[in-house]
């Protein structure tokens, strides 16, 4: 199946608010550029009326142009390639595609193949949330990785100590990345890729940590099982969202059984811990 590369011309602040949109109409890999940004999904997925339709609302915003085209599949390796640029996370973690050279001085370092998956780290909410896994004890932990993308948190997870990490996707190219990704840094022993939503969770023991980087409306919608799958006293991480979100977030969680402890904002993005 064939790609489409959504090639957007607009402010910053407007192209955050274009990606949140965008997410929520299938794409879910995302590069910045001088001008704005790229948007990817597949071309079953993508709907140019969806698109028109979010681009009209912001008109007038500022400057915003939009334009897109085909990439088959077996040059999409070639055009991430030309884009994706080395990252390095709160002076700790660096985040790195296999061609990139490696960064022995710092302390963690994720190799990263996205291919078609959100998450590469360059996302201001992806690395927020690696910022505050930093801030938490993984040691001998289980964790789950909901919305896991490309398995960034995931393999982040395992580096911290995690014993074991339940990455979860709905979409199927997302689940067999994040399981490559895991190979690729040689945690594949003790991460799983699963392919599901929330009730891909059924049976499943309460975890000692959740990692739910996915979008509003998702997170309220599985906000009660959340905490059916948490043990007491646990961390859960969110991010996917405005600051302006929170409330709603922070209203749904306690409802859930969690209790507010902190958050961090980049560009308005939040990544939020709780706790069961």
């Amino acid at each position: 199946m064939d790609f489409i590369e959504l090639r957007v011309k607009a402010p910053g602040e407007l192209s955050d608010i274009l990606v949140a949109e965008l997410a929520e109409v299938g794409f879910d890999t995302f590069e910045d550029n001088d001008e704005g940004f790229c948007a990817y999904t597949t071309e079953d997925v993508f709907n140019p009326d969806d698109v028109a339709e979010i681009m009209s609302r912001y008109e007038g915003l500022g400057e915003l142009e939009h334009s897109h085209r085909t990439i088959t599949r077996q040059n999409w390796n070639a055009e991430w390639e030309k884009n994706f640029q080395p990252l390095v996370i709160a002076d700790q973690v660096s985040v790195r595609a296999p061609f990139h050279p490696a960064r022995p001085d710092l302390k963690h370092e994720i190799v990263i193949m996205p291919r078609m998956s959100f998450g590469t780290g360059h996302h201001d909410t992806t690395a927020l949330m690696i910022e505050n896994q930093l801030t938490i004890d993984h040691q001998g932990k289980r964790v789950l990785d909901m919305g896991c993308g490309t398995g960034i948190l995931a393999v982040m997870a395992v580096q911290l100590g995690a014993t074991s990490v339940l990455a979860v996707d709905v979409e199927p190219w997302t689940a067999e990345n994040a399981a490559d990704n895991a190979a690729e840094n040689n945690v594949q022993d003790r991460v799983e890729a699963r392919l599901g939503d929330i009730s891909a969770l059924e049976g499943e023991a309460p975890f000692d940590i959740i990692l739910a980087n996915i979008n509003r409306n998702v997170l309220l919608e599985d906000m009660a099982a959340y905490g059916q799958y948490l043990k007491p006293g646990g961390p859960i991480l969110f991010s996917g969202f405005y600051e302006e979100d929170l409330p709603l977030i922070r209203t749904a969680a306690e409802q859930a059984g969690f209790t507010y402890e902190s958050m961090r904002t980049r560009n308005h993005w939040v990544s939020a811990i709780f706790r069961k």
